[in-house]
């Protein structure tokens, strides 16, 4: 069997993330490496790598809800909005009290419509909008659609501030900052972030990057391996009777309820309402991910190696079984 799972990494500064895919493909000899989302080089927290087929996960855990703690210092403004850039602007912060700051905070909560700051790796016509910016491309990126859910200070220590925030994919914390210290008159940039969890994966849990490159050196770096379904751990999953692992793994839709043997996590509700699920074998293996469409039947989304390791683990570890309706 191929080598197909996670690996949880605190990320450390000063690197970036594509930096830390490609020790891994030379440390631990897996060619099929990447990540499930960036960090900015000077950032450091939650680092998902995705190994072997666990790369199928990554657009899940790019959508997954982020947290964030970082400090923003009032009255210094940068051209890329965090420590990385070049100071273009100072001003007075000393009128910003802290109730005028938590105040202002109220407006950032919420849908907003932010702009990416032009030192980002979204491209524009093709090129890297940094790779614009450093040559000296005037670009003013359109506004997008993000959602901050949860934004709190945790310490006020003028002329900083420490907050920390739950956002939706596509949210630029270093923006946020900019935009806070915009909207307070004084200007603000990000002095530094950590990333705290992105989904179900938590800081806490993460493993040091020395760490893992010591175990990679000992060749006991697998140890660490997290099932790749436990990016998706959040969806219900459905145990599936050979006729329907057959259709599945061809490609094939199928009426799913008479071909249910085990259902974890569907919360009461019956099959056609859950939109997608887990596909498991009767070994465990993950099959597939498959969702329902408007004629009732179920479709894969992504088809999984028969060669994926059992996940009988992560199943038992859930709620009990329930009886599919």
């Amino acid at each position: 069997m191929g080598v197909d799972g996670l690996l949880n990494v605190d990320k450390p500064p000063d690197c970036t993330s594509y930096s830390l895919v490609a020790a891994i493909k030379r440390l631990t000899r897996v060619k099929r490496v990447g990540h499930g989302g960036t960090l900015d080089p000077k950032a450091t927290g939650v680092l998902l790598l995705c190994l072997g087929q666990a790369t199928r996960m990554a657009e899940y855990l790019a959508d997954s809800t982020k947290s964030y703690r970082g400090d923003v210092e009032l009255g210094v403004e940068t051209d890329t909005y965090d420590s990385e850039g070049e100071i273009v602007a100072r001003h007075d912060p000393s009128g910003v009290t802290r109730a005028l700051f938590e105040a202002t905070l109220a407006q950032f909560r919420g849908v907003l419509h932010q702009r990416p700051p032009a030192y980002s790796a979204l491209k524009v016509q093709g090129r890297r909008m940094y790779d614009l910016a450093r040559a000296g491309v005037a670009v003013a990126p359109e506004p997008r659609r993000t959602e901050v859910f949860r934004l709190e200070l945790l310490r006020w220590d003028p002329p900083v501030a420490t907050l920390e925030v739950d956002c939706s994919r596509g949210t630029y914390v270093r923006s946020l900052a900019h935009d806070i210290g915009q909207a307070l008159g004084c200007g603000a940039y990000l002095k530094n972030l950590a990333r705290l969890r992105v989904g179900p994966f938590a800081l806490e849990d993460a493993v040091p990057w020395e760490t893992l490159a010591a175990r990679c050196q000992a060749g006991t770096w697998q140890e660490l391996l997290i099932p790749m379904d436990f990016a998706v751990k959040e969806w219900a999953a459905v145990v599936v009777d050979r006729q329907a692992e057959s259709a599945v793994r061809q490609g094939r839709a199928v009426m799913l309820e008479s071909h249910v043997l085990r259902a974890y996590g569907l919360g009461g509700r019956p099959l056609a309402k859950l939109g997608r699920s887990r596909c498991y074998s009767v070994e465990g293996r993950l099959v597939a991910l498959i969702a329902q469409g408007a004629d009732r039947r179920w479709r894969p989304l992504k088809v999984l190696s028969p060669e994926l390791a059992p996940s009988l683990d992560l199943l038992e570890g859930e709620r009990a079984p329930e009886r599919p309706e």
